[in-house]
């Protein structure tokens, strides 16, 4: 097997994983949405404990107490990467799954957004047609719900912004999520604890399936989270792009198919123009993909000639 089939295998696992998460998600009711938060925070913690230990990987940690900087990087990372799980959690439980699908399809686009803004990008007619797409998408869908679709939104503004701050932390993945698990920990934990000792925990109270369910929600979060690291050290960005595309698309389905959450047509039409947005998205970026790979190629045979003719 080639690394880049085992590049595409691994991002099909980990956007499958994260495409049925909804499902994960509704069996662990009648657990609320931030006790569910702090089990998934606290849980990965010992998860990716027992994979670094496995890998005899701690020195990291060393690296890092000279790095306060870069410490304080990974605490906004965190922040923000709870922000994302907690509205996640948050908009499956209260029957929002058709939301928080959006909040993926438009993600890609306030990532382009983000280049503008923070790295001065320029973008091409194209991305500004999608942005634009998305944009009215965005209005459309507003006057369907009576409001702005704001789990949406949080959700695609907090993942891109976490996508941001990973890119500029550059750790592994397995270091960075244990770091950034272990700033949140502690008040997962105080809140927890907070819980047992009110009696409104679930977590041993219910069922043994309930209580393991909660458990396994650290190996649930970390699996997706090292199998996207797999195909990101091994996927072209175009291919990895397309791949993006799957979660959302499998969530939606689980809203509409599996939840039988409403999908008016005024709805439908707002998603069918972040749709449009995505395809026109999609198609430029492979079209520049392809003109800089021919563009490297010719480079490439035009500095060989010369040395060519030398020998």
């Amino acid at each position: 097997m080639t690394e880049l089939t085992r590049g595409y295998l691994y991002g099909f696992g980990a956007y499958v994983c994260w495409g049925f998460f909804p499902l994960y998600i509704k069996l662990l009711r009648p657990a609320g949405p931030v006790e569910i938060l702090a089990h998934r925070v606290v849980w990965s913690v010992v998860f990716v404990s027992l994979v670094l230990a496995a890998l005899r990987n701690w020195g990291f940690l060393r690296r890092l107490a000279d790095r306060p900087r870069l410490v304080a990087g990974i605490a906004v990372a965190a922040a923000l990467l709870t922000v994302n799980w907690g509205t996640y959690i948050y908009g499956v439980n209260s029957d929002r799954v058709v939301e928080t699908a959006l909040g993926y399809f438009i993600n890609p686009l306030v990532v382009v957004l983000f280049g503008v803004a923070v790295f001065r990008e320029r973008l091409r007619a194209a991305q500004w047609v999608a942005l634009g797409l998305g944009g009215l998408a965005v209005v459309v869908l507003t006057v369907d719900y009576g409001r702005p679709p704001y789990l949406a939104l949080v959700l695609a503004f907090s993942f891109a912004g976490y996508g941001l701050a990973k890119k500029r932390l550059a750790l592994p993945a397995a270091e960075g999520l244990f770091v950034e698990s272990t700033l949140i920990a502690v008040p997962a934990l105080g809140y927890l604890g907070w819980l047992a000792a009110t009696g409104r925990d679930t977590f041993g109270h219910g069922t043994g399936t309930h209580t393991a369910l909660l458990v396994l929600a650290g190996a649930v979060t970390a699996i997706p989270l090292l199998m996207f690291a797999g195909a990101a050290n091994r996927l072209p960005m175009t291919g990895l792009g397309m791949l993006q595309y799957l979660a959302p698309i499998l969530q939606l389905g689980c809203g509409v198919l599996v939840f039988h959450e409403p999908m008016p047509p005024a709805r439908l039409a707002g998603f069918a123009l972040v749709w449009l947005a995505l395809i026109v998205f999609t198609i430029d970026g492979l079209r520049t993909g392809r003109r800089r790979s021919r563009a490297a190629t010719l480079a490439r045979a035009t500095a060989t000639e010369p040395a060519a003719a030398a020998r």
